[in-house]
């Protein structure tokens, strides 16, 4: 019998998850190349090749995908039982303080906490929903446990783990068929009406610096705070909106197009952040582990790439 290390599969997992053997080294802290011997020696102890390499993509071969199954659900039982036995009394009640956007809040921590809780009803969380500058702040500060965002740019003292690559995409009212596609290049909104987030915020100073690069210079239409406000004004008519796939699932039904930009495509590292100093409960761990695999799960029902 072939004994497999929990390390092993654990690196297994998260290629799997992030279809990247860097993101996956991230979210482990080991360099790619620890990672790729992980892989290499459970490939070899299987005798089988578990992912398809190419310089550009990674993807599982018919064989890791049945493995995948198996490991996830024994993976997230030995979690449960481990964090289990090291609470000191079932009865004790454990608070974690999370911090995510609105929609972020609203979309995806909202669903996941209800599944997290099922098996692990002692964990009270303690939310705060706010901008990204505010919930980085606030983890730095030590007054909140995580903060769950698109960071773009690392504050000090504090911990960075990758848990999902985003895009961007561009949102229109579905009024012409011919613009119902899956892709569209920065180019074609040169003219556009956009309906932006402030110029002071980060995601928005991220998304103009990509318009510039495209040669394209506006002046918006409206301005809001929020994206789900952008994306009720997108729907009523009153212009377009550039915001992360993420937001994919608010669109859906609401008589939206959805578009993934190109020609870059751009990216967005959805990451928990954490004071690098702050003792966090046991079960924040388990919490990690568990929001990397539903965040996965949840963008692939979703139809996000």
């Amino acid at each position: 019998m072939v004994d497999f290390s929990l390390r092993q599969l654990r690196a297994f997992r998260l290629v799997a998850q992030h279809r990247s053997f860097s993101r996956a080294a991230a979210a482990m802290f080991i360099t790619p190349s620890g990672l790729s011997l992980l892989i290499r020696e459970l490939e070899t102890q299987l005798g089988v090749r578990l992912f398809d390499r190419t310089t550009r993509h990674v993807a599982l071969t018919s064989l890791g995908t049945e493995l995948l199954a198996a490991v996830q659900r024994n993976l997230q039982e030995l979690d449960g039982a481990i964090s289990r036995i090291q609470q000191s009394t079932a009865e004790t009640t454990v608070l974690l303080s999370l911090g995510a956007p609105p929609l972020v809040m609203a979309s995806i921590l909202a669903p996941a906490i209800r599944d997290f809780r099922r098996h692990r009803p002692e964990v009270s969380f303690q939310l705060v929903d706010a901008d990204t500058t505010t919930i980085m702040q606030t983890v730095e500060s030590g007054a909140l446990d995580i903060g769950l965002c698109v960071s773009f740019k690392h504050l000090p003292g504090t911990r960075r783990t990758p848990l999902f690559r985003f895009s961007l995409m561009v949102i229109r009212t579905d009024t012409d068929p011919a613009l119902r596609r899956a892709t569209s290049t920065w180019s074609v909104l040169r003219g556009e009406k956009i309906i932006s987030l402030p110029a002071s915020l980060p995601l928005q100073q991220f998304i103009d610096k990509h318009l510039a690069q495209a040669g394209i210079s506006y002046q918006p239409v409206l301005e809001v705070n929020y994206l789900n406000t952008q994306i009720a004004l997108v729907e009523a008519g009153q212009g377009i909106a550039i915001i992360p796939s993420y937001g994919l699932p608010a669109c859906q039904g609401r008589g939206i197009v959805m578009s993934r930009l190109i020609n870059p495509v751009v990216h967005l590292d959805f990451s928990q952040i954490r004071n690098a100093g702050k003792k966090l409960p046991a079960v924040s761990e388990e919490f990690t582990s568990f929001l990397q695999s539903y965040i996965a799960r949840w963008a692939g029902r979703s139809g996000i790439l």
